[in-house]
């Protein structure tokens, strides 16, 4: 009996195993009904089949445009009920996990929500269908929430790291049971770890975890107060996630592994964020995006924040032992343009604006029983197959990027720094078609024996190494920020272009669609999160240039991670600063100077304005090295101090990182 079961077995009305009896029999002769291939018949016919033999088939391009998983179908053959039928189609596809980690009772109350749509009959309306959704989500809110917060931060929710504990993993069949979508993918890059020697899986864990502990010692964090971790990765690493948490075992830590968000009241619309297997359909994912519109009101949000402030309660001390999340992400997955649909369930002005209020309150929630000043994280990533056919020869290069010689970059990243000391203002120019001519405002440094403003950034939390970055100061940070392609959260963008006034985004556009409302929504949904502005919270100067070199040379800049995007030029994060929560800690840098430039005038506000909330977003925008004609320090008198010119470092002693640039 799993734990969800077990928590609410006599709560419920009835037994969960005498419901599940009574809806998968009625879902039976649903699907056993002689109905009209048109209309609501065939949605409830064809949906009961799928709880009796659910897989990810037609989902799968080719098949989910004529599915009723895909809203526009839907419509087509429902009229105005085709949206919310299809979000209750997608919304069933957590019967697989469901069925998985044998949680019977979200099984249950999905049946019967199915079942309770398909007893209105020809009476049901869209109003009357969203209806019944709308309570689904809040009377079961409690149970969805809790769930979540537990898999977090309980070690005894097991499911996953129990097949990786006790599983034979060099038969890839063990990824079935995790009730995730497995493609060839994924199983070939399980297939591929399985043939590399216990060493190498050890220093890729090794490189993983030391990243973490090396995050709490760099901010005067006390690691010995912590017993739980939580490991993040997409399907196919479990060899290496075994030899992590094997590893935190050893520092004190019990590794927790939660599952992506399934219920629609939990999920990010930009990102999964969990253990996950792969995408069945991108389209599909960008679809349903915001799909919490069929039930987010202010009714909605003081729930959610009730809910999980009681459930933070109930799991006080699990949460106070939480030391955050390590994070594993992959890249190589094709370039993924969107298609904008009508059909599409959207949220309006009003409901944009309650969830960035409930995020921001969301986030005071968890930092009150898991504050910012206690935990780190780390993140790395691998390339996966699909990247191309030298795969083997991309990954043993990323393995050489993630671990780079630490002194040597810390002393070239400290000359850069004393550099860019020298000024007040950074100015930053693209070339090549890039448009690129910014001024970024730095903070004022009364003490700089002491005291420094960019931050030496070598391989802990963020891994791989190769940055020198600051939280700007807002006055004076202007201009125009272009880049030609860049991919962020999987999407593509062309043309990106931000224009930025004293610190803040003024304007914002792109060529990917045909009209300028199309282009202006898709980077407010997906870079502004809904917000209607957002400062620049840090400016950076990446230094890796052997992962550029990688990128050049296999072509694939198109399908790097962020992670290692950002440490290929100059880039600049939109958001909350890189210190969110802990700008009251002090932070060090190798040389013994303390970085004083953790806030910017707007997180200042939080010392005066109890209203004051983070954006909750932090999303870096990079420049690339060829695109990137200069970077100079400019002083109060005007003088200039070149850190790049025509696009290589020009800095006396930052020689070496031209090898590499000049090498493609």
């Amino acid at each position: 009996m799993s734990d969800s079961q077990e928590f609410f077995e006599g709560i419920v009305p009835g037994s969960v195993s005498e419901r599940h009896s009574l809806a998968m029999e009625r879902i039976r002769e649903i699907r056993d009904e002689a109905v009209p291939e048109e209309g609501d018949g065939d949605y409830f016919r064809r949906m009961a089949a799928f709880f009796l033999d659910p897989s990810y088939e037609e989902t799968l391009p080719g098949r989910y445009e004529n599915s009723y998983f895909d809203p526009a179908y839907a419509v087509r053959k429902l009229k105005e009920k085709g949206k919310i039928l299809s979000f209750l189609a997608y919304e069933s596809l957590n019967i697989m996990p469901f069925r998985a980690e044998k949680m019977l009772f979200d099984e249950v109350i999905l049946l019967e929500l199915f079942l309770e749509i398909y007893g209105m009959g020809d009476e049901a309306t869209e109003e009357s269908i969203r209806a019944a959704v709308k309570s689904f989500y809040f009377d079961y809110m409690d149970h969805a929430v809790t769930l979540r917060v537990r898999e977090q931060i309980d070690p005894s929710m097991d499911f996953a790291l129990n097949i990786i504990r006790n599983e034979d993993l060099s038969d890839p069949s063990y990824l079935e049971l995790f009730g995730e979508y497995v493609d060839d993918d994924v199983r070939e890059i399980s297939s591929f770890l399985s043939t590399l020697p216990e060493e190498k899986i050890q220093a890729m864990a090794d490189t993983f975890t030391e990243g973490f502990r090396k995050g709490f010692i760099a901010a005067g964090k006390d690691l010995s107060k912590k017993k739980t971790v939580n490991i993040r990765y997409e399907l196919g690493f479990e060899r290496v996630v075994k030899a992590a948490a094997e590893n935190f075992e050893k520092m004190g830590l019990k590794t927790t592994l939660m599952r992506r968000a399934l219920y629609a009241s939990n999920r990010n619309s930009a990102y999964r964020v969990g253990y996950s297997g792969a995408v069945s359909n991108r389209q599909m994912e960008f679809d349903h995006r915001d799909d919490r519109a069929v039930f987010v009101d202010r009714a909605f949000a003081e729930r959610k924040k009730e809910v999980l402030e009681k459930a933070y309660e109930e799991y006080k001390e699990e949460a106070a032992l939480f030391a955050g999340p390590a994070v594993m992400e992959t890249f190589g997955d094709e370039p993924f343009s969107p298609v904008n649909k009508k059909e599409t369930i959207r949220m309006n002005g009003m409901q944009q604006k309650i969830m960035l209020e409930l995020s921001g309150e969301m986030g005071k929630i968890v930092n009150r029983y898991i504050p910012g000043e206690e935990r780190s994280f780390t993140i790395i990533s691998y390339p996966v197959p699909k990247i191309g056919p030298r795969f083997k020869e991309i990954f043993e290069e990323t393995v050489r990027v993630n671990t780079l010689d630490y002194d040597i970059y810390k002393d070239i990243q400290q000359k850069l720094i004393l550099t860019l000391e020298k000024g007040r203002r950074v100015r930053i120019k693209g070339k090549n078609g890039n448009r690129t001519d910014l001024t970024v405002s730095l903070h004022e440094l009364p003490h700089p024996e002491k005291e420094t403003v960019f931050e030496n950034c070598v391989a802990d939390v963020n891994i791989p190494l190769g940055e020198v970055f600051t939280s700007p100061k807002l006055k004076g940070t202007e201009g125009i920020l272009h880049v030609k392609e860049v991919y962020l959260f999987g999407l593509r963008y062309e043309n990106l272009e931000f224009r930025i006034k004293d610190g803040f985004i003024e304007d914002y556009n792109c060529s990917n669609f045909d009209t300028e409302k199309e282009n202006k929504d898709y980077i407010r949904e997906n870079i502004l999160h809904n917000h209607d502005t957002l400062p620049m919270g840090e400016f950076a100067i990446g230094t890796n240039t052997t992962a550029f070199s990688m990128a050049k040379r296999f072509d694939i800049f198109s399908r790097l991670e962020i992670l290692i995007a950002e440490k290929t030029g100059p880039h600049f994060a939109f958001g909350d600063t890189c210190y969110s929560r802990a700008e009251d800690i002090s932070v060090f840098n190798p040389d013994g100077r303390e970085i004083i430039s953790k806030d910017n005038e707007e997180t200042e506000k939080r010392k005066t304005d109890p209203s004051f909330r983070y954006y909750e977003c932090h999303t870096d925008v990079t420049i690339s090295f060829d695109e990137l004609d200069s970077i100079i320090s400019v002083d109060d008198d005007g003088n200039e101090y070149t850190l790049i010119a025509d696009g290589l470092f020009a800095v006396p002693g930052t020689e070496e990182l031209n090898k590499a640039l000049r090498d493609v």
